[in-house]
């Protein structure tokens, strides 16, 4: 079983030598996701809502993109840079996580990268709970999105 990177156009690409996601093994590891509008590379905005749904959308796409979605998150850790903005945030993070929100932890950090004010990273498992690798790896559709850790 190898690695595999995961890339969606619906969210914006890594801003430094990282993934926006890994699959291996039925799990996937998503990169903590700013605020950041895919098709700007900007902030949704200077302000905690549109940048926590901004966030929350992006880790979406992605999840997606890899076979899976919000509803098999088993972890978040979210990243504040102000935790005044904890009661904003835990109302919008609870609008996408109903019915099985999953484990979490916050923290607060003294800053984040392009000035963002809320940063959120997460572990999934894919729809079916077995690793996608050899289905992702034949899939032609996905093959321009998807790369091996090897390359």
């Amino acid at each position: 079983m190898k690695p595999v990177r995961v890339f969606s156009r619906n969210a914006p690409p890594a801003i430094g030598p990282y993934s926006q996601a890994i699959l291996l093994g039925g799990l996937i590891f998503v990169s903590g996701q700013l605020g950041l509008d895919p098709e700007s590379g900007q902030l949704a905005s200077p302000q905690i809502e549109p940048q926590t749904r901004r966030a929350l959308e992006n880790l979406k796409a992605i999840l997606e993109e890899a076979g899976s979605g919000l509803e098999s998150v088993l972890k978040t850790t979210i990243f504040l840079t102000d935790m005044a903005n904890f009661q904003v945030m835990n109302g919008i993070y609870a609008e996408y996580f109903r019915i099985h929100p999953p484990a979490r932890t916050t923290v607060c950090v003294k800053e984040l990268p392009k000035q963002a004010i809320i940063e959120v990273e997460a572990i999934a498992f894919t729809r079916n709970g077995h690793s996608l690798n050899s289905s992702l790896e034949r899939s032609s559709a996905l093959m321009p999105q998807i790369q091996s850790l090897k390359e």
